[in-house]
């Protein structure tokens, strides 16, 4: 199955270009041109990468992360600014972005950190999964129908 990534950021060409160079590698892509749109497709779709950007007018980035990982904890979220502060950085990092860049990236890292996010996601799904398998086996109720 194809890694599912939105990408968010008010720069149109920018979101055009990045689109077109992520579905070229077989990625399943979808885009978004404000933060608050994009939580509405949080809310429809089930992504696993966001590739956001910091610096947007309304609601900003770190907002749209904030409520991103509320609604989607295991969705990982990949900065982008050209704007790059320190503190921008550390409230993200807080907030559980995996990491930032600086724009304009190089796409070849951008999937390898896109790559490294889904894997962790996957692991971290599957943990989920091996946990309530295991407490469904552990409880002897469960297991004679006696719920």
């Amino acid at each position: 199955m194809k890694i599912r990534v939105l990408i968010v950021d008010d720069e149109e060409e920018f979101v055009q270009t990045l689109s077109e160079r992520l579905t070229i590698r077989d990625y399943d892509v979808t885009t978004s041109l404000n933060g608050e749109d994009a939580i509405g497709k949080v809310k429809d779709y089930l992504f696993d990468v966001v590739i956001l950007d910091v610096a947007m007018p309304g609601m900003d980035g770190i907002a749209t992360l904030r409520e991103i990982k509320r609604l989607r904890p295991l969705t990982e979220v990949i900065m982008l600014t050209g704007h790059a502060t320190v503190k921008s950085a550390i409230e993200g990092m807080k907030l559980g972005a995996l990491d930032f860049f600086m724009k304009p990236c190089d796409t070849d890292e951008l999937v390898t950190k896109i790559n490294s996010a889904h894997e962790g996601k996957t692991k971290q799904e599957e943990r989920i999964r091996m946990a309530k398998v295991s407490e469904i086996i552990s409880s002897p109720r469960s297991v004679l129908g006696e719920d």
